[in-house]
């Protein structure tokens, strides 16, 4: 009887083990993923400048701009023009002469 409650009571210490060390894995996983430390899943700037580029009158250097800022912002705004408030970053960005970057 003494041998059984003592296996009893091993099992119910062993199980109470597995879940905390499990709870501290699971914390711990979920501890380096968040979203401060998480890289940005990377955008398809390529297509997304082509489509604001679409009408430019010079196409090539709106496409490396649109390219450039794209990177650096991981957005571009909707549509051909305007929507700026679509990616503030994107919005913001100068050139040295304090022109707006990003077309």
């Amino acid at each position: 009887m003494a041998i059984s409650k003592a296996l009893i009571s091993l099992m119910v210490l062993s199980l109470l083990v597995l879940v905390l060390a499990q709870a501290v894995q699971t914390n711990q996983g979920t501890s380096s993923t968040l979203p401060s430390t998480t890289p940005v899943k990377p955008m398809d700037c390529g297509g997304a400048c082509a489509g604001r580029c679409s009408l430019s009158s010079r196409p090539n250097l709106c496409k490396r701009a649109c390219g450039t800022c794209c990177a650096k912002c991981q957005c571009v705004p909707p549509g051909t023009s305007g929507n700026l408030e679509a990616c503030s970053c994107y919005a913001t960005m100068t050139t040295r002469d304090k022109k707006r970057k990003c077309p």
